[in-house]
């Protein structure tokens, strides 16, 4: 049995992309004024406003989440953040 040989196929390239290839756009820039985030208005939060947070939970409470939340048509972690905050918002009275 003899092993085929494969040619790559030539990779292609939106004109867009191949417009840079051929074209100097340097005149668009001014190197010497970079521009910052201020100047095309705007703003970065100085905080980001989610945080991704690892936790360990039991299996069978994990499920029994992501069941209640099919059955609520909620993602599960959404519903977690609601328990969460009900949770926290129970303990503020």
């Amino acid at each position: 049995m003899a092993i085929k040989k494969i040619k790559a196929r030539p990779e292609k390239k939106s004109s867009e992309i191949g417009d840079y290839d051929h074209f100097d756009a340097t005149e668009f820039f001014d190197a010497s004024k970079p521009l910052t985030f201020g100047d095309l208005g705007l703003k970065l939060p100085e905080q980001a406003p989610t945080q991704v947070v690892s936790i360990r939970l039991p299996t069978e409470l994990l499920n029994e989440i992501r069941a209640l939340g099919s059955q609520r048509d909620v993602p599960y972690q959404a519903l977690i953040k609601l328990f969460l905050y009900d949770g926290l918002k129970k303990r503020r009275v």
